[in-house]
């Protein structure tokens, strides 16, 4: 308001300027609905690999005080002159060694993929994952050219804001002293996700974000301010059963998931509720409620469960002493009975029903009962762990709705147990609640438990539980097995790591995107620059999070082994996927770079091109590689599913190869000319034909910073 006041002072007409004023003040005073916030704060990238050149903008490496950016204006050696951007009217100077170029958002970009490392691990499969170490906005603009509307999953986990120096604006940590603290996290989250909205299918797909309290009110208007035709839902899900603890406030045990949908996407049920675990004594109201649940062979306290109240409930188990196999049951001792005097039969052990306290309880079922269960087969145990075994069995009304046929029978376990699930059609009718809570969502035993197995402690903080990420993409892609899947806040890499989970378990094809920048942390970036080294450098960058903690991860799980080269142990929750084994799984590690755009135009840099190409021909088999200095006149790559026409005048050789490969759907055509394009494309029969390279250069020049 200064800015317009002082304006308006330097208008000489006195009553207009009075009647402004009175206007202005006006609108000051207007309630205003909806989110308002400063829109339009300055965001770069720094550009290590780009050279300074004139006229090139350039800013401070490693300044706390000084975010400006400069011109070059000349060049002297290793000094460079510069004017500041929003003050042309004083020189300065600089040593190259501490400045670096930056891009400006909004300005035109042309972007490519650098290899940087590979895991492959099915050589067989043509199925190759991503992960492209990039800021996140300029990796977007690439991936809105590669596949505008052709996402059908967008799954983000962005900073919470948490003003802990969880995340940076501008190259610089964002803390609880900054004023623009909200402004800043809202302008970050709303030029990405104008981006991310581009890239999903208008007619089915889903944008997925995770938040927590700090920011979900702000979150929930951007995301209608957005998407207004969208539909949209807000779930609450307990990741931290222990609690967070908030001093003088309640311990935060929740976070928060937005679901946007788009078109006509939906739910795929799973067969839960989210909030109930299956084996839960207290269950819905069975006969309304058809999903399996197996009921707790212990009672309770709470629930009339103590010995002294039930006295013929209260009975040994015994099981045998080497295998822990099920053998039956000993007497029912009278009430007065001390449970330390009975004497199991010889080879077995006895397990009474007692609380973790030491209490007496009681069996949910009599003898008989118990028996009678086991001879059905609806009575199962945990496993042995040389001592107890925990009891479930299948309630009356579950049985009740196992012999109408709602039920499969899939397997038995060691004691003969039946292994029931719903059938298919059955497991739609159960819908997801808007409240989740499960034991394998809890980010601590799942999250950080799992990455320290992987990559070691300290390598990055707060990841998400696999199997929560796992369990919430799924309900949008279970019925999807070659669902295009994108996360451009990967941190360390779980979502990529859920998809193959998913894969695995139904053999499905669904490729994932993984896109985070290689920031180190401020502890890690204080002891750096103090030993010398700069953003950029070689150490520094290996510091970073694409590097010790992403990339690591994506390569550990594909394998199946930690960082050392061990072998995992273990298996996946609720499958019988064992972590050694790791996944038939291949994936790509690119860092994204800028082309000067007139040697992209004169054909100087096919061989950075080719990755783009690659991708956006779908990322099908192994990325190729070719040398700037070897260009052949075409390549036909039908293991790629494209081919490049690099000399139009070899064009008739190159249908002839077309007819012979006609898996091929992609191709591209290097011309000048729109005549000569368009004569060329009308004799191909493929899905999908560009022009090169100006297809890629029209799209960045024109699409740069537009909402």
């Amino acid at each position: 308001m200064a800015a317009i006041h002082d304006l308006l002072a330097q208008i000489q007409d006195e009553a207009l300027r009075n009647r402004i004023e009175q206007e202005v003040n006006k609108l000051a005073k207007t309630k205003k609905f909806g989110l308002v916030f400063e829109e339009h704060l300055p965001e770069c990238v720094y550009l290590y690999d780009m050279p300074i050149k004139l006229g090139t903008s350039i800013m401070l490496r490693n300044s706390k005080e000084d975010k400006s950016i400069y011109i070059v204006t000349k060049i002297e050696g290793s000094d460079v002159i510069c004017l500041k951007k929003d003050d042309l009217r004083e020189k300065h100077t600089f040593s190259k060694a501490e400045i670096v170029r930056v891009a400006e958002f909004g300005e035109p970009i042309y972007p490519y993929l650098k290899p940087i490392d590979e895991v492959c691990n099915a050589p067989e499969s043509s199925l190759w994952h991503t992960l492209i170490e990039a800021d996140n906005y300029h990796a977007l603009q690439l991936l809105e050219y590669l596949y505008a509307g052709k996402v059908d999953c967008i799954y983000i986990d962005p900073p919470y804001n948490t003003r802990d120096k969880d995340w940076k604006y501008n190259n610089d940590y964002v803390d609880s002293s900054d004023s623009y603290k909200h402004s800043k996290w809202l302008s970050m989250m709303k030029k990405r996700l104008i981006l991310a909205g581009k890239l999903l299918n208008p007619s089915d797909s889903v944008l997925i974000i995770t938040i927590d309290e700090k920011e979900y009110l702000h979150l929930g208007c951007l995301l209608e301010e957005l998407f207004p035709n969208a539909r949209m839902q807000m779930i609450s899900t307990v990741i931290n059963p222990k609690g967070n603890r908030r001093d003088n406030e309640f311990s935060r045990c929740e976070e928060y998931i937005f679901f946007v949908y788009f078109g006509a996407a939906s739910i795929s049920s799973n067969g839960m509720d989210m909030l109930r675990e299956k084996t839960d004594e207290d269950v819905l109201d069975e006969d309304s409620n058809k999903s399996v649940r197996l009921r707790a062979l212990l009672r309770g306290a709470s629930n009339h469960g103590r010995r002294k109240d039930r006295p013929n409930l209260f009975y040994p188990l015994l099981f045998d002493a080497n295998t822990g196999k099920f053998l039956g049951h000993g007497p029912v001792p009278d009430i007065e009975y001390d449970r330390n005097n009975y004497i199991p039969p010889e080879g077995s052990v006895a397990m009474w029903p007692i609380a973790t306290n030491g209490e007496e309880l009681t069996w949910n079922l009599q003898p008989e009962t118990l028996m009678e269960k086991h001879r059905k087969h609806f009575l199962s145990f945990s496993k042995w762990d040389g001592k107890k075994r925990v009891g479930y069995y299948l309630s009356s009304g579950q049985e009740e709705n196992f012999y109408n046929g709602l039920y499969e029978v899939v397997g038995t376990d060691d004691d003969g147990a039946y292994i029931i699930q719903l059938k298919s059609a059955q497991k739609n009718e159960v819908r997801p609640l808007t409240i989740w809570h499960k034991k394998s969502h809890s980010a601590s035993e799942y999250g950080t438990t799992y990455l320290n197995r992987l990559i070691g402690s300290d390598k990055f903080s707060f990841p998400k539980s696999i199997y929560a990420v796992k369990d919430t993409i799924g309900f949008f892609v279970a019925n999807k097995p070659n669902a295009l899947i994108l996360d451009f806040f990967a941190g360390s890499g779980t979502t990529l790591h859920a998809v193959n989970l998913l894969n695995a378990e139904d053999n499905g094809n669904r490729r994932c995107i993984l896109v985070t920048n290689n920031e180190v942390s401020d502890a890690d970036s204080k002891k750096m620059l103090k030993a010398g080294l700069q953003p950029g450098d070689e150490e520094w960058e290996k510091n970073g999070i694409a590097r010790s903690a992403t990339w690591p991860r994506i390569v550990c799980s594909i394998k199946g082994v930690d960082v050392k080269g061990k072998p995992l142990s273990g298996e996946y929750i609720d499958t019988n996927i064992k972590m050694k084994d790791g996944f038939k799984s291949n994936a790509k590690f690119f860092k994204l770079g800028f082309l000067d755009k007139t040697a992209v135009a004169l054909g100087m840099q096919f061989e950075e091109l080719l990755p783009v190409l690659w991708m956006k021909a779908g990322a099908v088999g192994k990325c190729p590689e070719i040398k700037n200095d070897s260009i052949p006149s075409m390549l036909i790559l039908p293991q790629n599913n494209f081919a490049v026409l690099i000399d139009e005048n070899c064009f008739a050789e190159f249908e002839i190869q077309l007819k012979n490969n006609p898996d091929i759907q992609t191709v591209y055509i290097v011309t000048d000319y729109e005549v000569n394009y368009r004569s060329m494309v009308r004799s191909l029969n493929v899905k999908e034909t560009y022009q090169l390279y100006r297809d890629y250069l029209d799209n960045f020049r024109i699409n740069h910073g537009r909402d």
